[in-house]
């Protein structure tokens, strides 16, 4: 599993490494006046967790930085989204269409708030309360998509199964219809009967930007593609066809969720 780093929390933790070796402070010092662990400040001058106010503070103090590490604290924060996403959500945020295929979570967009919260809560290794929060009231955020007032094209397929595991409940399911109703949104269903080879292959993402840009971003459990490149879209876009082609129509979807939603 490859390591991401945000450049802001590198650059910080690196001047913070540099300080302390220059005023020959170990790890064990610094995180005796920070109250962490050594393992924690080595993470933190790796930048793989945010050098945090407390520890930057404690670094300047006691290195002699003279204010030249507290300073950090002005642009070193902590982001919505996981580093390996974070394009994607640029790109997201500026999509005049999109095109969603899942083959085992709901899709973002379309989660409530329960549902989002034992996704990001059951992440491992385990994600902190605060950034568990974060994201969580970011993955909401993003939902203003589906409202705007210059309507975006969106249509979502799913394949059965993400309807089927227990963290589905009826207040998701509804959330499904409720979207689907919008005329700018469309909802539909795989089912297992339907399902091809293509479909079982993984989810992706289609979008086109206002500037007419047309990208694909896939993703797995430790790393994410987003790609322009004509070849990698054309390939997605062929397959997503196909998996619309075998999905149910829009309103037998939409019987399809309002069947399950009345069994539960």
């Amino acid at each position: 599993m490859s390591v991401q780093y945000n450049p802001t929390w590198r650059y910080s933790g690196n001047q913070m490494k540099r300080w302390r070796i220059k005023a020959n402070v170990s790890r064990e010092e610094l995180g005796v006046a920070a109250n962490y662990s050594p393992d924690t400040i080595k993470a933190m001058e790796q930048g793989v967790r945010m050098p945090t106010a407390r520890a930057l503070d404690a670094a300047d103090d006691l290195c002699g930085a003279q204010g030249l590490l507290s300073a950090g604290k002005d642009y070193v924060r902590a982001e919505k989204f996981p580093a390996r996403a974070q394009d994607f959500m640029e790109c997201e945020r500026e999509a005049v269409s999109l095109w969603w295929y899942e083959v085992a979570l709901i899709p973002g967009l379309l989660q409530t708030e329960p549902y989002a919260r034992v996704l990001i809560g059951n992440h491992s290794p385990p994600l902190d309360e605060e950034t568990v929060e974060r994201r969580v009231a970011a993955r909401l955020e993003r939902q203003e998509i589906l409202t705007r007032t210059s309507p975006v094209a969106i249509s979502f397929v799913v394949y059965e199964a993400v309807l089927r595991v227990p963290q589905v409940d009826k207040e998701q399911l509804l959330r499904l219809l409720d979207v689907g109703r919008r005329n700018n949104i469309s909802v539909q269903v795989l089912p297992f009967g339907r399902a091809i080879p293509a479909a079982l292959l993984g989810p992706m993402v289609l979008l086109e930007t206002r500037d007419r840009e047309r990208l694909a971003f896939t993703e797995g459990p430790s790393t994410s593609v987003l790609s322009s490149e004509p070849k990698a879209v054309s390939s997605h876009t062929e397959r997503l066809s196909m998996i619309r082609m075998e999905a149910l129509g829009t309103e037998e979807s939409a019987l399809f969720i309002k069947r399950m939603a009345e069994e539960l």
